[in-house]
């Protein structure tokens, strides 16, 4: 009898879980993402690609890279929807928050030849900000490398606006109260790497993207991946090369941009150690992770690599108007879903 009752507790337990996720997916997420996350998956990646598309997307590019293996490329939609040019593989694109791989590779690097101490503090780097970011003499780089900082995270206040490029971005958060005691708790913040940039150009006593450009993506051959829209060669920008919306170049930066086949064999050189010593490497693993997604207005990009399957998959989608950050999670998932499968 007891345990006749131990089953229908349980039952009703699954139930009641079964309720409440329909319910969030409901609740945070517009019906037909919530839909679409049960569908059946098509039998292969470029199939998954049309049905991105037929979800709403306006374009999409998939990198797919298995070691020992020639990597394949899948795009479909729009490069640009206005100009009727269609998504094409080689596309460049804005990477958003991935850069940030960029960084913690260079400040590994720096730190690994003695030119940065990632266990000072913020104070003792940029004393300027003592008084002006709470417990800027507390707070150690490695810290912010880890967002463990407490420092606000600027993209989140209330005065920005992702469609204006901000002249001093850090502004919006001096004389802010931390979110956080340093190394209480983790909070995605970009200021942490927005001052990290800052820290590595003054150390350097030049451009931080330039050392990026000359440790990292010319001794990998990353020839397209450019630290801002500014340094596309202007052809290849009137051509199209580049994903863009109209005046998109002249109005907003927004950091780093690539193709997807660069972050990919950028993603595989930072998986397997290729640019790294053992030293370095061993530095990186104590730091930062291993893959990253990324977000500006209009672009949403992923990239990882999964050991398992020997693999690095990078997808890239362009869509300006509805929030389809969960949309392109669900997407990439099924991809990985449909390799796995083909496994």
């Amino acid at each position: 009898m007891i345990q006749l009752k131990n089953k229908k507790a349980l039952t009703l337990l699954r139930v009641a879980a079964l309720i409440v996720t329909l319910t969030s997916i409901y609740i945070f997420a517009p019906w037909q993402f919530a839909l679409y996350y049960f569908h059946p998956l098509p039998a292969n990646v470029q199939a998954q690609t049309q049905e991105a598309i037929e979800q709403g997307v306006d374009g999409i590019i998939v990198y797919i890279h298995k070691q020992g293996q020639q990597p394949e490329y899948f795009a479909n939609g729009w490069h640009d929807r206005e100009q009727k040019i269609p998504a094409y593989p080689n596309a460049l694109f804005k990477i958003g928050s991935i850069r940030k791989l960029y960084d913690a590779a260079a400040l590994t690097k720096l730190a690994a030849i003695g030119r940065i101490d990632i266990d000072k503090t913020l104070a003792d780097y940029l004393p300027s900000l003592i008084g002006r970011i709470e417990n800027a003499d507390k707070i150690t780089l490695r810290m912010m490398v880890k967002h463990k900082s407490g420092i606000p995270n600027y993209t989140d206040t209330d005065n920005f606006d992702w469609s204006i490029t901000y002249p001093d971005p850090l502004a919006l958060v001096l004389d802010e109260p931390a979110d956080f005691s340093p190394d209480a708790d983790y909070g995605y913040s970009n200021t942490n790497y927005l001052l990290l940039r800052k820290i590595m150009s003054n150390v350097l006593g030049y451009d931080h993207n330039q050392y990026i450009k000359d440790e990292i993506l010319t001794p990998l051959g990353l020839t397209n991946t450019f630290s801002s829209v500014h340094e596309i060669n202007l052809v290849d920008l009137m051509s199209g090369y580049y994903v863009g919306y109209e005046n998109d170049f002249k109005a907003l930066d927004q950091g780093y941009v690539a193709t997807a086949q660069d972050i990919g064999d950028f993603l595989i050189a930072l998986n397997k150690g290729a640019f790294f010593d053992e030293q370095e490497q061993a530095l990186y693993a104590s730091l930062y992770k291993y893959e990253h997604t990324g977000w500006v207005l209009g672009y949403s990009s992923i990239a990882r690599y999964y050991k398992d399957i020997d693999t690095v998959v990078v997808q890239f989608i362009n869509t300006n108007g509805d929030d389809t950050v969960m949309l392109t999670e669900i997407i990439y998932n099924r991809i990985i879903d449909i390799l796995t499968a083909q496994r």
